[in-house]
């Protein structure tokens, strides 16, 4: 065992972990942050996506022991302080971007980076942005117009597929 230090969510912690400890592992058993999802294990599905000293990161791909002394973002700090949703997480409400729900995590911080990055993306680039991530109920459509509404434009011309 190896102790680890991070700043998880804007807190610092250290704990100690195997040397084989992911971060989905380390962040759901350990610190008990159940909304990164294992949906795969195999970085395909993208349900666990974290961030990483501002970067978009696939927990299930990642050690926890390379996060020491990292920034780490998950999904339970998105929403707002007073715990009402942040403004993609209502996005993907307004706009039923959600079905099971199993995704949204991974979908929510994906596209917290890609607004972060590119504060306007058009469709096509919403659409390119999230090709590692995975969602077997939705069919996109309505996750598409989310975030492109939590980038402040007007979904109202994005037609059905």
């Amino acid at each position: 065992m190896t102790d680890v230090t991070m700043t998880v969510n804007g807190k610092t912690v250290k704990k100690p972990v195997k040397g084989n400890t992911l971060m989905t592992e380390f962040l759901r058993e350990t610190l008990r942050l159940t909304g990164t999802h294992v949906g795969c294990d195999t970085s395909q599905c993208g349900a666990c996506v974290i961030h990483v000293n501002g970067e978009a990161v696939k927990a299930c791909t990642m050690f926890a022991l390379e996060a020491e002394g990292a920034e780490v973002t998950t999904i339970e700090a998105m929403a707002n302080a007073d715990g009402s949703l942040g403004t993609i997480q209502q996005a993907f409400q307004d706009h039923h971007g959600l079905q099971c729900g199993f995704c949204t995590p991974g979908m929510v911080m994906s596209a917290a980076a890609l607004l972060k990055d590119n504060p306007k993306p058009s469709e096509a680039e919403v659409r390119d942005y999230l090709e590692g991530n995975i969602c077997r109920c939705t069919g996109y459509h309505n996750i598409v117009k989310a975030i492109m509404a939590a980038s402040g434009q007007d979904v109202s011309r994005i037609a059905a597929e």
